[in-house]
């Protein structure tokens, strides 16, 4: 006995495209089940009548199609007929008849030779209208065997092939239905990035989120007219016979919006220099497009329309050249643009395709483009949220840096003063005192062991005095061998109290001066804030307490003084200046 062989499963990646594939379809009700139908064809002739139609339609005059496949019917100037003909079993109920993905053109349908309903995407007096496609319900009465007369009229725009279904009326509304909460949901999606985005240009100062937002708004705008849902359900009847030319300017707009976001997105200034001029020069190529487009004059119309699918062509290779190469040479926003532009790409190359012909059984790639666009507002989003990241660390770091003094890793002079200042801000706020801290010898020690040493005792000094003081207690070196520190809620019983303990602590290094003779110590100054104080009389008075701390004989703390005449501060000033030197 035999065991036959075992199956090959396909690839993961081919099943997992797979998968999307029915996904998309199953929301956007492609799979219901409809009647089924053969189809025939022919362009409308001179002479033509509707049953002269259905005469070489039953002689077989006319070329078959499958309705359940896409079919591009030819661009002639009288447009053509299609006759729908239900095959068996015949269910004798009220039907829907729609047409998928909604044509650019009127169709007409006929009943018993003569016209019944005339649909467009953009016409807004049809009792019914499908979302998504044209629908043309047909009544009870109407035998289900009958062969359904449709005529194309023609259209200024290229015809995009169509699909037909024959479905009842309950499984056309359930298919209805989905269709329309897929859609909605996509567009939202869309648009609500798109307005998260230019929250974040006026609030950040960006003009890279700018750019994102026009684009997928844009984008959004396009689907919207290829889809017919501007039109049903939302009602822009102002759009009837604005359509191509607002689906033309939403186009190129698009591409200069991408090409105009993705140079700083992906940075290719740094990145990719060389390709930053032809990006550049695409985004104000169809700029001039859309200007030719609406310029009302049929000249430049006619070279408008002459230039969109070249440069739509060259811009999309372009783009995806530039953000390969930034992307491979160290561009991390290069691979959140590829991750969201290359599955729109791949659907638009296969759109385009498709309307030459290819690719007839894949009709739910009109959806998918709904789909794909959300799914490039969400990547593009996440990139731009961790660009925000990155960029806001980035300024973190800056300003520690620009903060902190490089030697000592504390606040330096500036930083300090306007931490300072903002803590004294608040009038009601606690008792407030200053130390003022100079290194006793530290000009000797320098002269002697060099500012090597020097330099190494100013970082264990700033950080034994950062070890004693509390988290905030505000401490930075105001220069040179000088620290401050602004105590909260100390007066002048407890800042003395701290001041004493640091002297002892800095002696305890033991960092000598000269030989074991001299040890490294600090004068310290106390200043308790009064109510008219500012950060400057403060740092003075407390200066000017430290003097007095180096006077009585160094490596000791003193109180401020009382206030004194103006000639006695000359003469301190003088006094002070002289000491320091030595």
């Amino acid at each position: 006995m035999t065991w036959p062989a075992p199956q090959r499963s396909a690839p993961w990646p081919l099943r997992a495209a797979r998968l999307l594939c029915a996904l998309v379809m199953l929301c956007s009700g492609v799979l219901q089940a409809a009647t089924p139908l053969a189809g025939a064809w022919r362009d409308v002739r001179d002479g033509d009548t509707p049953a002269k139609v259905m005469e070489d339609f039953r002689q077989g005059q006319m070329n078959r199609f499958a309705p359940d496949l896409l079919l591009r019917l030819p661009q002639g100037a009288r447009g053509s007929w299609v006759v729908l003909d239900p095959q068996p079993p015949w269910v004798q109920e009220e039907r829907v008849l729609s047409i998928y993905p909604p044509p650019l053109g009127t169709v007409t349908l006929y009943d018993h030779n003569r016209p019944t309903v005339s649909l467009a995407m953009d016409d807004f007096q049809a009792a019914i209208h499908g979302h998504g496609r044209l629908a043309f319900l047909l009544g009870r009465e109407l035998p289900a065997s009958t062969p359904l007369l449709l005529k194309f009229e023609p259209s200024a725009r290229i015809a995009a092939p169509v699909s037909f279904r024959l479905q009842g009326w309950a499984s056309y509304l359930q298919q209805d239905a989905r269709w329309l909460v897929f859609a909605t949901a996509s567009l939202a999606v869309m648009l609500a990035m798109a307005l998260m985005a230019l929250c974040f240009a006026l609030m950040l100062r960006d003009v890279t989120f700018g750019w994102y937002a026009g684009y997928i708004l844009c984008y959004a705008l396009i689907q919207g007219i290829q889809t017919g849902f501007v039109y049903h359900p939302l009602g822009m009847d102002w759009l009837g016979g604005l359509s191509i030319t607002v689906g033309s300017a939403a186009v190129a707009l698009s591409v200069a919006f991408a090409s105009l976001f993705m140079i700083r997105f992906c940075e290719l200034q740094r990145f990719a220099p060389l390709l930053r001029i032809p990006v550049l020069a695409l985004a104000i190529g169809m700029v001039a497009v859309v200007l030719m487009r609406c310029s009302q004059l049929d000249a430049l119309e006619d070279i408008g329309q002459l230039l969109v699918n070249p440069l739509l062509t060259l811009g999309a290779a372009l783009l995806l050249l530039a953000s390969i190469v930034a992307a491979l040479r160290g561009s991390r926003h290069a691979w959140f643009f590829l991750a969201g532009w290359t599955p729109l790409l791949a659907l638009t190359a296969m759109t385009s395709a498709q309307v030459n012909g290819a690719l007839p059984g894949l009709d739910w790639l009109n959806d998918a483009g709904l789909a794909a666009g959300a799914f490039e507002a969400v990547v593009l989003s996440l990139g731009l949220a961790d660009r925000a990241l990155m960029i806001r660390r980035d300024r973190d770091e800056v300003r520690v840096l620009a903060d902190k003094d490089s030697l000592t890793q504390s606040l330096n002079r500036r930083a300090w003063n306007e931490a300072a200042i903002q803590a004294m801000s608040n009038p009601a706020a606690r008792p407030q005192a200053l130390l003022f801290l100079d290194l006793d010898h530290f000009k000797i020690l320098n002269d002697r062991r060099g500012h090597a040493a020097g330099d190494e005792a100013l970082i264990a000094v700033a950080h034994a005095l950062r070890e004693e003081l509390r988290p905030t207690d505000l401490f930075g070196r105001y220069g040179g061998e000088e620290f401050v520190a602004l105590l909260d809620g100390a007066g002048e019983e407890e800042a003395l109290q701290v001041a004493t303990r640091l002297c002892r602590r800095i002696h305890r290094l033991e960092i000598p001066v000269d030989g074991e003779q001299l040890q490294l110590t600090v004068s310290i100054g106390v200043a308790v804030r009064r109510s008219h104080d500012s950060i400057d009389s403060l740092v003075a008075r407390a200066d000017q307490a430290m003097y007095d701390a180096k006077l009585g004989g160094r490596n000791r703390a003193s109180l401020q003084r009382h206030e004194e005449s103006a000639a006695q501060r000359r003469v301190s000033r003088t006094g002070r200046m002289s000491q320091r030197t030595s």
